[in-house]
């Protein structure tokens, strides 16, 4: 049950989320939402950031025929906007330049934080995995999410700012009082040799016992899945860089709260 929601629903949404840019939330959500597609879950992936990254991964086009103000006024529903991608069972929410404006039409509304929960239920008749790929920062939207999610999936450079952050966020977490909302932060763009890589994460598994087994390296072949347009377990499914958010999926899928 989402932490800020109420009565019971088959669909589980996890949010891949960080208060910071640049550290593989998009790569992640493309490649978690295939795989849970693979296993046969009827997955959507809603592209949150109006810089539609996710969008272009998964060969879609920004969605022009609507706007957050209208989504938000309950004008249009989300069912209208799915769009097919060329892998089974998975589908598109595409993203919208008028994001950059969801807080300002946030707002305007009552229960403003409560809001993406509510859009989210039409969802659920068609839906069992809805993965939020978010924008960076913290803001109105970001409550949202936090509202409406049953898991925050949380990508980390190993960096101490990277705790802080992480310290930030499982404090907003435990002062709402969202204890059934699993917080699962993992480590992205490692690169163990580099000293501080190394003790940055042994401090994080000391001091958050939640942070993920898996950690995804700052490997090259991540990377050119822009150039290929495709989740790399499509594409390169006995790769290394396959095989690790393979083994991500496994640990985050038995980590997730039951629907």
């Amino acid at each position: 049950m989402p932490a800020g929601g109420s009565g019971s629903h088959t669909m589980q949404i996890v949010a891949v989320t960080n208060i910071k840019g640049g550290v593989g939330k998009t790569t992640t959500a493309v490649n978690l939402a295939y795989l849970a597609a693979r296993d046969g879950q009827a997955t959507v992936l809603w592209d949150l950031d109006p810089q539609g990254a996710a969008t272009y991964l998964l060969r879609g086009e920004p969605n022009e025929r609507v706007s957050a103000r209208k989504l938000v006024s309950g004008r249009r529903e989300l069912p209208e906007l799915l769009a097919a991608t060329p892998w089974d069972n998975l589908s598109l929410i595409p993203a919208d330049r008028s994001y950059r404006n969801f807080d300002v039409h946030l707002n305007e509304r009552k229960h403003a934080t409560e809001r993406l929960l509510r859009m989210t239920r039409p969802l659920q008749e068609s839906c069992s995995l809805l993965l939020l790929d978010c924008p960076p920062g913290m803001s109105l939207l970001t409550e949202n999410v936090l509202r409406a999610a049953d898991a925050l999936l949380v990508p980390m450079v190993p960096a101490p700012l990277s705790m802080r952050m992480l310290d930030e966020l499982l404090g907003f977490v435990e002062r709402n009082g969202w204890s059934d909302l699993a917080v699962l932060p993992f480590f992205s763009m490692v690169d163990l040799r580099r000293t501080l890589h190394a003790e940055s994460i042994a401090y994080a598994r000391l001091r958050h016992p939640q942070v993920l087994r898996t950690a995804v390296p700052d490997w090259s072949d991540i990377e050119r899945m822009s150039a290929r347009r495709a989740p790399l377990p499509a594409i390169a499914p006995r790769s290394p860089a396959a095989q690790i958010y393979e083994t991500l999926w496994a640990e985050v899928r038995v980590r997730l709260p039951a629907a």
